[in-house]
């Protein structure tokens, strides 16, 4: 089977990462997660990729700054092509990015939460790091930045894997071939994996119908002593606090289980979890997520109560966020 020249960076990785029972389930995994009969937009954004122009060997990357930028040189004519081809994988969720002069103004300042968490992170210097619901690869990006030596992104939207493709096409191998992405969910890497050291499940859940289930998956991802990063929706209240919202949540169709941060320290503990804590925990701010020009759709004001910002259209508390720490055990 002939490998896509985008995808032989991903499975070089595997390869030498020893991750061997993984290898063998990529081609299925791909092949489904890039399904064309499935995703009818998907020849579009693969052609908005292939058609972005060849870029000067000379550029200059950050991936360390809260905006993930390239810089390098081209002529009016290129940079006009290179901004009709980007927009055409809108909407773009997170970020920041500044492309060749092209600055993405996200939906989300990915860049915010980057700066809450970060402080809080064992180094990540030379560590394996898993990304899950990364999104377009901004976190992805941000820890090849801090210098981790394999970065895995995974999320089952193929909108978000041409997305990264694009980005790669800007960053090229400034950041070592460190960074891949996956168009696959938690629920596709291998059981029992316990084979990262770093694991982040940032905005994702709040999604799952089975929390437990996905804490547990997320612990069996790591390798004993490794680090969990656990971003999530979370409600004020105590040990006992779960919100299980109606159909919609701040609009959003598919959100279950909102515990306050001490019942999800509990949760994690219940699954195994050693030295859990809470770093962070505050309201979302209507800076922080909103619509832009390259997200033009509704976003968060839109959702809240007009009459009453701390409270949803559906009158469940305004959106709040708990950053939470925690390690498997050794």
């Amino acid at each position: 089977m002939a490998i896509p020249v985008e995808q032989r960076p991903l499975y070089r990785a595997f390869v030498d990462q020893g991750l061997d029972s993984w290898l063998a389930r990529l081609p299925a995994q791909l092949t489904r997660g890039l399904d064309r009969k499935r995703y009818g937009d998907l020849p579009a954004w693969e052609k908005a990729v292939i058609k972005l122009p060849a870029l000067p060997k000379a550029r200059d990357v950050q991936l360390d700054a809260g905006t993930v930028t390239v810089d390098c040189q081209l002529d009016d004519s290129q940079r006009r092509q290179c901004e009709n081809l980007l927009r055409k994988l809108m909407p773009w969720r997170k970020g920041p990015y500044r492309l060749a002069g092209i600055h993405i103004d996200t939906e989300w300042r990915s860049d915010w939460k980057w700066q809450r968490v970060a402080p809080h992170l064992a180094p990540l210097t030379g560590r394996r790091v898993l990304d899950v619901g990364g999104g377009s690869g901004y976190h992805g990006w941000r820890m090849a930045g801090e210098g981790a030596a394999f970065v895995l992104v995974i999320d089952p939207s193929p909108r978000f894997y041409y997305q990264f493709q694009a980005l790669r096409h800007f960053i090229g191998d400034a950041d070592g071939w460190r960074t891949h992405f996956l168009p696959v969910g938690i629920e596709d890497v291998p059981e029992r994996l316990a084979f990262f050291d770093t694991v982040f499940s940032m905005g994702v859940l709040y999604h799952r119908p089975s929390p437990l289930e996905h804490l547990l998956q997320l612990k069996d991802a790591l390798r004993p002593g490794g680090e969990l990063v656990l971003e999530t929706l979370v409600v004020e209240g105590d040990e006992a606090t779960v919100l299980l919202p109606g159909e919609r949540y701040a609009a959003m169709p598919n959100v279950y289980f909102l515990p306050s941060s001490k019942a999800l320290c509990q949760w994690l503990e219940r699954c195994g979890f050693d030295n859990v804590r809470v770093v962070d925990e505050a309201h979302t701010s209507l800076d922080e997520q909103r619509s832009t020009e390259w997200m033009t759709f509704q976003s968060l004001a839109d959702f809240l109560d007009p009459s009453d910002p701390t409270r949803t259209r559906e009158g469940y508390p305004a959106p709040r966020r708990a950053v939470i720490m925690a390690e498997r055990p050794t």
